[in-house]
């Protein structure tokens, strides 16, 4: 088998806790009106959020667990008027693998429990990781 083809395990460090809870009502970005929700983590892995604070920006990376893995191209926004484009030059939840990419703002972390807000992931969407949003530097 190829590097290619490997498979490999990811297991989710925690899990979304929002009144999100049906796809189709859900805003298609965080900033286009997602509640403010909870990432709610393992035990296991609570020395990984030492160091993040309200006011920080960042990434939190899901699976969409309610995707189809069988989509390769889609209506961008699910208008049918719009032509069909691969969904990997659009930000469509269904796709081979379902890694959604979400850009947040933390407004507490208390035990472990993240509250954030422009979170558009569904409740008990499974969290894979969180990266800090790095700001450039002046002139980089």
């Amino acid at each position: 088998m190829s590097d290619l083809h490997q498979e490999f395990t990811l297991t989710p460090v925690g899990y979304v806790s929002s009144p999100l809870t049906d796809r189709a009502s859900a805003p298609k970005q965080g900033t286009e009106g997602a509640p403010e929700a909870w990432l709610v983590f393992e035990p296991d892995v609570l020395p990984a959020l030492e160091g993040l604070r309200a006011g920080d920006r960042i990434f939190v990376l899901t699976w969409l667990h309610r995707s189809a893995r069988d989509v390769l191209r889609v209506h961008p926004r699910d208008d049918a008027r719009a032509p069909l484009r691969g969904v990997f030059a659009t930000r469509s939840p269904d796709r081979p693998n379902p890694i959604g990419l979400h850009p947040v703002e933390v407004l507490q972390v208390t035990g472990h429990r993240v509250r954030v807000r422009d979170l558009e992931a569904l409740d008990g969407t499974p969290v894979l990781d969180v990266k800090p949003i790095l700001a450039r530097e002046p002139g980089t």
